[in-house]
């Protein structure tokens, strides 16, 4: 018998040796990004004959495995990335946790591993936040969080493993690249493949990012911040960067994206970024567009701006790009005046400086 259902309570299990006031200030001060990491976390449990059981936030230590795990070998796994925010009043803010918890749920289901209910995760991600909220740093950084669940049946067969471990650790975090707005250069990978169709594009687990991983370093041998892949098919449209989608404004006021389709990760700030551009009374086209296209938009000035968007950089500004034939710029190279825009619209209603008319935002109970 296979059982999904699961209860939202939560136990509490507090550190008894937590770090020190001065020690956390300290490393507050220059976090990085997913270096630091605060006192506690959530575990919970899934078997095929309880379902989910066994939730709380317990003190952070490492998780012991066994040698059989099927995640070592068949590498199910998913996880997420969504942030906690400080406002200046003091409120302890999320933003839109529960399409987190659904694209969650949605990357289970391809990967063939059980949902964790809309509610039990969001409980768990505020009982977390709210219990290791010291660490949530002021002014532009954040408290990233990151919810995972992996197979931890110790089993050497290809099938859906029998049991699975739910965890969301935390990490206080400032920018994720190195010179804050500065415009960021791409390198067009063409040998390499990031997704395609009928794969795990769209579920955001692992393997993904490990399958961009070898293309991430060739663009790092070029001088450059990010690769950017094209689709599998024709080695010609282009899909998305290695962890972040992209969008294109054009001089006629029409923005345009990649559409979603199976290999693109559905991504949280990307569809937050249509609904604002289109707010501002911006066209925008979700549809095919390739190297060669761009290529000669950027030449011919009818592209402005490009900027490539995602939970962790939020938006960054595209200003060169790197590929086998050469390179060129984005406008002038620098991050553009709509980029800067809405990536200050979108900090904004994230911080709570912004009234959220349109529910976004998620209070975190004191």
């Amino acid at each position: 018998m296979t059982v999904t259902s699961a209860s939202s309570e939560i136990k509490i299990e507090l550190h008894q040796s937590p770090v020190s006031d001065a020690d956390r200030i300290q490393a507050l001060e220059t976090p990085g990004f997913g270096k630091v990491f605060t006192d506690h976390m959530v575990l919970a449990r899934w078997t095929a004959d309880k379902g989910w059981h066994d939730a709380k936030v317990t003190p952070r230590r490492p998780l012991e495995l066994d040698p059989a795990s099927a995640v070592l070998h068949y590498a199910q796994e998913i996880f997420e990335g969504m942030k906690a925010y400080k406002a200046d009043d003091g409120r302890i803010l999320l933003f839109r946790p529960e399409e987190n918890a659904r694209r969650f749920a949605q990357s289970a289901a391809r990967m063939a591993m059980p949902p964790v209910p809309e509610e039990l995760f969001l409980k768990a991600v505020e009982e977390l936040v709210r219990i290791d909220k010291a660490w949530i740093p002021s002014g532009d950084a954040s408290l990233y969080l990151r919810p995972f669940m992996f197979a931890n049946e110790a089993f050497l067969g290809v099938r859906p493993a029998q049991e699975y471990i739910f965890c969301i650790i935390a990490s206080p975090v400032g920018a994720y690249f190195k010179g804050g707005a500065k415009a960021v250069s791409l390198w067009v990978e063409t040998e390499y493949t990031r997704a395609a169709a009928g794969g795990t594009g769209a579920a955001k687990c692992g393997g993904n990012y490990a399958a961009s991983l070898v293309a991430q370093a060739e663009a790092a041998k070029k001088n450059c911040d990010q690769v950017v892949f094209l689709d599998a098919a024709e080695h010609r449209w282009v899909e998305e960067l290695g962890g972040m989608n992209v969008f294109f404004l054009m001089n006629d006021g029409s923005v345009v994206t990649p559409p979603l389709g199976g290999t693109i990760l559905p991504g949280i700030t990307r569809a937050s970024v249509i609904v604002l551009a289109e707010e501002r009374g911006l066209r925008v086209e979700q549809r095919p567009y390739s190297f060669a296209e761009w290529q000669d938009d950027a030449a011919s000035g009818k592209l402005v701006e490009a900027f490539a968007c995602g939970t962790a950089a939020v938006l960054a500004g595209i200003g060169l790009v790197r590929h086998a034939g050469g390179e060129f710029l984005v406008g002038d190279g620098q991050t553009g005046k709509l980029t800067s825009e809405l990536r200050q619209q979108l900090v904004s209603l994230q911080k709570g400086v912004t009234n959220d008319e349109r529910g976004w935002t998620r209070l975190i109970p004191a």
